[in-house]
């Protein structure tokens, strides 16, 4: 039988060492460690020994995040999961997760979230595709935007970064569904390391009628020629298509640089649209980004808004969390558990899928992930699990 337990302050070094060799990356350097430690959050990392031997470990940190209608639930950020490769598949991960999500729910956190290695492992843990991003690039062909950029953009340097972005982030991320806030650890390694070690870093704030409406962050890829480089945005929120615009102006304006590309960017970024040619945009892929988990699910059903229509009786079976088993009445705007046969039957990794919006139930249902006993209840469903904007975190932890 496999044991957890929650790991001290002592063997967090050895459960980061574990987790970057699962993923075949150098561990943290000792001189970087006493920073990269803040960000394990105290009583949430847990680990699995075989003698003195760490042999897996996994951790969480909180974080809140948007729903549809713009309350902000806590969540359980799940995160660093590994198992050393000789101890795999002999249930190591799944005591772990198991633990972690009785973990959430005994903090009251009704989500959790993660971003997930490889596609298959988390959905038996009640882990559903809930917001996904595409992989872009947009050439500086000279072609330019349909319309000049509103507001202005100003680039940000040295001690001002952080608190710059940090008094940004959290604000516009909560604004679309999906976004999360972000805790003051987790800034230091993909922007304030890199600028603290004088790395080639732009930082850029846009400026809107109303103060400061966007970021972005973005270094060159590769070694490229003097004259034509390559720019790679990490990270970019903005509230509104004129921030989206300036941002994106500004990016591909900068000289010497003829081609600016985004991971993991919001599937209605409206960038096509914007361009004076939409084929300067590229798109090469999709991928999923949140894999979300609803912990308390008539919390948060009760916690997100609803469209309007017809109400719908869904079914949620949990076999990990039973408590969450039962038939939701949704409509009229709010969602309650009943006593009443499902028109609609689902698991809960697939109503992760449409909680933020990002699919259709009726979709959901034509793919075999939900279970209709009720022909019109598809349709019915569609209307009141619409967000009216697609979900998108566009933070990688």
């Amino acid at each position: 039988m496999v044991a957890v337990h929650v790991l001290g302050p002592d063997e967090l070094r050895a459960a980061n060492r574990l987790f970057a060799a699962t993923i075949h990356q150098d561990a943290v350097p000792d001189p970087d460690w006493d920073r990269a430690a803040l960000s394990y959050s105290p009583g949430r990392t847990l680990g699995v020994t075989e003698g003195r031997e760490l042999v897996g470990t996994a951790t969480s940190f909180p974080t809140r995040t948007a729903v549809p209608g713009g309350a902000a639930l806590d969540t359980a950020a799940v995160t660093r999961v590994g198992v050393r490769p000789d101890r795999t598949r002999r249930g190591v991960l799944s005591t772990m997760m198991r633990t972690l999500l009785d973990d959430t729910a005994a903090r009251g956190e009704p989500l959790a979230s993660l971003r997930a290695s490889e596609a298959r492992i988390y959905g038996r843990f009640g882990y559903g595709v809930a917001s996904r991003g595409r992989e872009v690039a947009v050439s500086g062909t000279g072609k330019g935007w349909r319309r000049a950029p509103a507001g202005s953009v100003r680039v940000v340097v040295g001690d001002d970064v952080l608190p710059t972005l940090t008094a940004l982030h959290d604000a516009l991320a909560l604004r679309r569904p999906g976004g999360i806030t972000r805790p003051e650890p987790w800034w230091w390694r993909p922007v304030g390391q890199r600028v603290a070690k004088g790395e080639h870093v732009v930082v850029a704030v846009h400026t809107g009628p109303d103060g400061d409406d966007g970021f972005a962050v973005a270094s060159p890829t590769g070694p490229g020629s003097f004259s034509h480089r390559t720019l790679r945005v990490s990270d970019l929120h903005a509230d509104g298509v004129d921030a989206v615009a300036g941002l994106w102006a500004f990016l591909t304006g900068i000289d010497l640089v003829d081609r600016v590309e985004g991971w993991l960017r919001p599937v209605d970024e409206p960038l096509e649209l914007l361009l004076a040619d939409p084929r300067d945009c590229v798109v090469a892929g999709f991928e999923d980004e949140t894999w979300l988990r609803l912990v308390d699910v008539p919390a948060a059903l009760a916690a997100r808004s609803w469209g309007a229509g017809p109400s719908v009786l869904v079914g949620v079976h949990d076999r990990l969390l039973p408590a969450n088993d039962g038939v939701y009445r949704i409509g009229d705007g709010t969602a309650e558990r009943v006593r009443a046969e499902p028109e609609l039957e689902c698991d809960v990794d697939a109503l992760a899928m449409a909680y933020l919006g990002d699919r259709a139930p009726s979709l959901l249902a034509a793919t075999g992930w939900w279970r209709v006993h009720d022909a019109g209840a598809p349709a019915r469903a569609d209307a009141l699990f619409a967000s009216g904007r697609s979900p998108w975190c566009g933070t990688y932890f």
